[in-house]
């Protein structure tokens, strides 16, 4: 059993070295040769397929590295599943798509929109997934 002092010395050396890792650790994750964004490949077109991504709310059926909706396929690697030219399609067509059932609305986006959204989705599909290289949706089917 410990003293009162020796409990008060224990508490107050336990939480000094926990936030010394603590702070460590936010040091270590800043550091530029961490950084797994790729920040610097941000063009102004794939800052312009987010802004897309969010006024559709495209996260409420489809996800991105595993958050958003499980209504639709997960988006993260979509471009080396389907290619730039079935995205583009899909996003340019005038009527919805409606594969598996599932019904997507007809965005009719313009070629410079929809250009913008697979700009994003290379941007996104370059991100480092520490290993997790295939996210898939809870909900899809097995093929």
């Amino acid at each position: 059993m410990l003293s009162k002092s020796q409990a008060r010395a224990f508490f107050l050396g336990g939480t000094l070295v926990t936030f010394l890792i603590f702070i460590g650790l936010t040091i270590y994750s800043f550091m530029p040769r961490n950084d797994q964004t790729h920040y610097s490949e941000i063009t102004k077109e794939v800052v312009r397929g987010k802004e897309i991504w969010e006024a559709n709310n495209c996260m409420g059926c489809h996800s991105i590295m595993g958050e958003g909706g499980y209504y639709a396929p997960e988006l993260t690697k979509v471009l080396e599943r389907r290619g730039e030219g079935y995205i583009k399609a899909v996003l340019m067509s005038p009527v919805p798509w409606a594969p598996r059932g599932r019904k997507m609305v007809a965005y009719k986006m313009s070629e410079a929109d929809a250009n913008a959204m697979v700009a994003y989705f290379k941007w996104i599909g370059k991100l480092d997934l520490n290993g997790f290289e295939h996210v898939i949706s809870p909900l899809a089917k097995q093929e």
